[in-house]
C-alpha cells in the first residue's frame, strides 16, 4: 500500500454506516481518502455514487475506489460501466487478492450486508496491498481493455486452445534455444534493441525488484532505496534477510513489497537451514522470497538434492502464499545445465526463475532470458533477470527476451531514462549512481 495513495469512498444509506467506519481507518494506515458521499442516510440511489467513485478512478484523481451497497453487486455492474475501471465484489480476503493480483481491479465494491467492520479492513488492507505483476495475468487484464475499446478478437470455438497459449515439448525448447544462440552471437552482448511493446515507465517500475545486497550496506542505504522505491513505485526493495525488519517497517502501509534472498550469495547452505532463513525472513515481513539453489550439487549431477532444495524454500513461500524465485546462477552454468535448473524449479512449484546474484563474475543476458523464458513456458513461471541491468535499454533487452521482472540497484537511472525516452529528450544518467549490487 502506498501512503500517498488517494482513495475514493462512497455509499448508498445501506452502506453508510460501514464507510464511515472505516474512513478513519484508511487515514489510520496512510491513505488519502475521498469521501464521495451520501453525508447521512438518506435514501440514495447506489448507481449515482458508484459512478462517482468510478469517474474518479478513471480519471487518475484516485488510484483505488471503494463503493459500499446492501449487496456489493450493482455497484460494481455501475462501475465497470466507465472506461478504464475494473470493478470487483469482494466478500473475502481471497476474493481481494484475487481481484488485484489476477484482474488489477481498481474499483471494489462491498456488501454492507454480507461483510462486517473487520472483514472489511481485511479486505480492503488485501486490496489496497496487491499487485498484479504477472505476465500472464497483466496478458489477461490488456485484453479486458481490448475488450473496452471492442478491439479483442474472439477465438473460435473449435480452435481447443486459447490465444497465446503455449505447449512446448523438449524438442521446441531446444530448437528455441539454437535459434537464441543463432540470434544473439557471444552469449548475449548484442541484444535486442528498442522499446518494449507496451512497456510505460510506471509499468517499468512496477516490474523492478530495486536491490542492494552490497556487504557494506548501511542502514542509511536501506532507508535511501525505501524511500526512492516509495517514490517511483517499484515492484518491491529487495534486501539481506538482516535488513527485512527495516524495510517492512520502511515500506509498511505501501504498495511496495520486501523482498529478500535466501542462501545468498553462494547457494551452498543445506536446505533445511535455507527454509528456517526464508520462514524467518517471513515473520519479519518478507512477502518474497528469491533463494539461491546449490550450484555445485546441480553441476554434480545431484538433482535430487537441487529439487529438495529448491522445494524447502517454496514450500515455507507457499505455507504463507508468497512468491518464490529461484536464483540458477546462469554464469556458472551450461545451456542444459539451465534448462534441468529451469525443469527442477517447475517440478518444486516456484513462482519465477532468476538469472544471477551478481556476485559470480556475469549477470543477466538476453540469450539466457530467452532460453529460460522457453523452458518455463508450459508452467508460465515468471522470469527475472538480475545482475548487470544498469540502464533503459538493458531493461528493455531483457523483457523483449522474455523477463516479466527486473532486479537492479540502478532502478531510479533506468526509469528516469525512460521517461526521457518517452518524452523524447536527452538523458544524463546521475553519476552517484554505481550501477551494482
Amino acid at each position: 500500500m502506498n501512503s500517498k495513495m488517494a482513495v475514493a469512498i462512497g455509499s448508498d444509506h445501506g452502506g453508510f454506516d460501514l464507510k464511515q467506519a472505516l474512513i478513519p481507518y484508511l487515514k489510520e494506515i496512510g491513505f488519502t481518502v475521498v469521501d464521495c458521499g451520501i453525508r447521512d442516510k438518506a435514501t440514495a440511489d447506489y448507481p449515482r455514487i458508484a459512478f462517482g467513485v468510478a469517474q474518479r478512478v478513471a480519471s487518475g484523481q484516485c488510484a483505488r475506489g471503494i463503493v459500499i451497497d446492501g449487496a456489493g453487486i450493482g455497484s460494481a455492474m455501475t462501475a465497470n460501466k466507465v472506461r478504464g475501471v475494473r470493478a470487483a465484489a469482494c466478500y473475502s480476503v481471497a476474493l481481494a487478492n484475487n481481484a488485484r493480483e489476477h484482474n488489477d481491479a481498481n474499483v471494489l465494491t462491498l456488501g454492507s450486508g454480507q461483510t462486517s467492520l473487520e472483514d472489511a479492513k481485511g479486505i480492503i488492507t488485501k486490496f489496497l496491498g496487491t499487485d498484479c505483476t504477472a505476465a500472464r495475468h497483466l496478458r489477461r487484464v490488456r485484453m479486458i481493455e481490448e475488450v473496452e475499446r471492442g478491439a479483442l478478437k474472439v477465438q473460435p470455438p473449435e480452435s481447443g486452445k486459447q490465444e497465446n497459449e503455449v505447449d512446448l515439448s523438449p524438442q521446441d525448447v531446444e530448437r528455441i534455444a539454437q535459434r537464441v544462440k543463432q540470434l544473439i552471437s557471444g552469449g548475449g552482448s548484442a541484444a535486442p534493441s528498442g522499446k518494449a511493446a507496451g512497456v510505460t515507465p510506471t509499468q517499468l517500475a512496477g516490474m523492478i525488484d530495486h536491490t542492494i545486497l552490497k556487504p557494506e550496506t548501511s542502514r542509511s542505504d536501506v532507508d535511501r532505496i525505501c524511500k526512492e522505491a516509495l517514490q517511483y513505485k517499484f515492484c518491491s526493495v529487495c534486501v539481506n534477510p538482516v535488513n527485512v525488519p527495516q524495510v517492512a517497517k520502511a515500506l509498511k502501509g505501501s504498495t511496495v513489497k520486501v523482498c529478500c534472498v535466501v542462501g545468498f550469495p553462494l547457494g551452498a547452505a543445506d536446505p533445511s537451514i535455507k527454509a528456517l532463513e526464508t520462514r524467518k525472513a517471513i515473520r519479519e515481513g518478507a512477502q518474497e522470497i528469491d533463494m539461491v539453489i546449490n550450484v555445485g550439487a546441480l553441476k554434480s549431477g545431484d538433482y535430487d538434492l537441487v529439487l529438495r532444495d529448491i522445494r524447502a524454500v517454496v514450500e515455507a513461500c507457499q505455507e504463507r502464499r508468497i512468491l518464490s524465485k529461484v536464483i540458477l546462477e546462469t554464469s556458472l552454468l551450461s545451456d542444459e545445465e539451465k534448462v534441468k535448473a529451469c525443469e527442477l524449479s517447475m517440478k518444486a512449484g516456484a513462482s519465477y526463475v532468476k538469472t544471477s546474484t551478481g556476485f559470480s563474475g556475469g549477470g543477466a543476458t538476453a540469450a539466457d532470458i530467452a532460453l529460460m523464458a522457453a523452458t518455463v513456458a508450459s508452467k508460465r513461471l515468471g522470469v527475472k533477470a538480475s545482475g548487470g541491468v544498469r540502464n533503459y535499454q538493458d531493461a528493455i533487452n531483457m523483457i523483449n527476451a522474455g523477463a516479466t521482472r527486473i532486479g537492479a540497484s540502478s532502478s531510479v537511472n533506468i526509469i528516469e531514462e525512460a521517461k526521457a525516452v518517452a518524452e523524447g529528450r536527452e538523458y544524463k544518467p546521475d553519476s552517484k549512481s554505481k550501477g551494482a549490487y
